[in-house]
């Protein structure tokens, strides 16, 4: 005779909550509040100097000491005359000349980046880690150090107080260098350079028509920093370049700032106001090349 079981009793179904979104611990909370708070207070000491200088820059010689950190009046439109004026138009020459060595020198200084890091990135040759060994060790050395042998070489060459003093050591930027190896590394497939030797193409058709196309990101970047670092350059400048017509921009704005312990005139009005002035360049470069920017975050979010 078959035994039937008695069907046992299930307890009953719980109420189940699903969660969207695991609860906020508070200690996590308080962390991230305490960088928000970082991130104010670093973003307002980065920008405080920037406005001081574009309120400086729009008082007159009284205000400018007896005012504070606000508007006093709004002569902005005479200090830029005043500026672009003085000693017959100089600043316009230092900025030209500030243009020609940052931009001409990155530019160049770019493409030789760009061909010594893809040579050392994708060319196998005797002695390739120690040239990478010694681009690494060089562009830990500051450049300070540099400027005297520079000056006692171009002295010995009859460079001195030309533009080529300054343009030639912008062809010479080791960490772009690195920074073009690494991105090379990234970018540049082996499979698409040996597809090409196999279509008859050279290594120099190679380089100009694939390679720089698919380095354009990196480049942006290396011109960048690369230009950046030649605008701000105060010190080689100020060992190689003599006469006032090859000054830089910066070093222009030092020599006026001076004026006053020489002759008793006073032109802080006039550096404050081509301080500001001196911005415009950088700004303008940064917003003009923001694509490739986004471009390279965006490959970046991708891998």
């Amino acid at each position: 005779m078959a035994v039937t079981e008695a069907p046992t009793e299930r307890p009953p179904a719980r109420g189940v909550r699903r969660l969207s979104r695991p609860d906020a611990d508070p200690h996590r909370r308080g962390g991230q509040r305490f960088l928000l708070l970082g991130l104010i207070l670093a973003s307002v000491y980065s920008l405080f100097p920037v406005w001081w200088l574009l309120v400086s820059a729009t008082k007159d010689r009284t205000a400018l000491y007896q005012s504070g950190l606000w508007f006093s009046g709004w002569h902005l439109w005479d200090n830029l005359h005043q500026v672009v004026t003085y000693q017959d138009g100089i600043f316009l020459r230092w900025t030209a000349n500030s243009l020609l060595y940052a931009g001409v020198g990155s530019l160049g200084g770019t493409l030789v980046a760009l061909a010594t890091g893809y040579g050392l990135a994708r060319f196998d040759f005797p002695g390739r880690n120690v040239v990478f060994a010694c681009v690494v060790g060089s562009f830990l050395i500051p450049i300070a150090l540099l400027t005297l042998p520079l000056y006692l070489l171009f002295s010995a060459i009859g460079l001195v107080d030309t533009p080529w003093a300054m343009l030639i050591p912008c062809l010479i930027n080791p960490f772009s260098v690195y920074l073009a190896k690494v991105y090379a590394e990234a970018t540049i497939p082996y499979e698409l350079l040996e597809a090409a030797r196999l279509d008859g193409a050279g290594e120099l058709r190679i380089f100009f028509s694939i390679v720089l196309r698919m380095m354009t990101t990196g480049g942006a970047t290396v011109f960048l920093l690369a230009f950046a670092n030649t605008w701000n350059a105060f010190f080689l400048p100020l060992t190689v370049l003599r006469g006032k017509e090859n000054w830089t921009l910066n070093l222009g704005l030092y020599n006026w700032s001076g004026t006053r312990l020489e002759s008793g005139v006073d032109l802080t009005g006039l550096v404050l106001t081509g301080a500001l002035l001196s911005i415009v360049p950088m700004a303008v470069m940064m917003v003009a090349m923001r694509r490739y920017w986004r471009t390279g975050v965006t490959l970046g979010a991708l891998k």
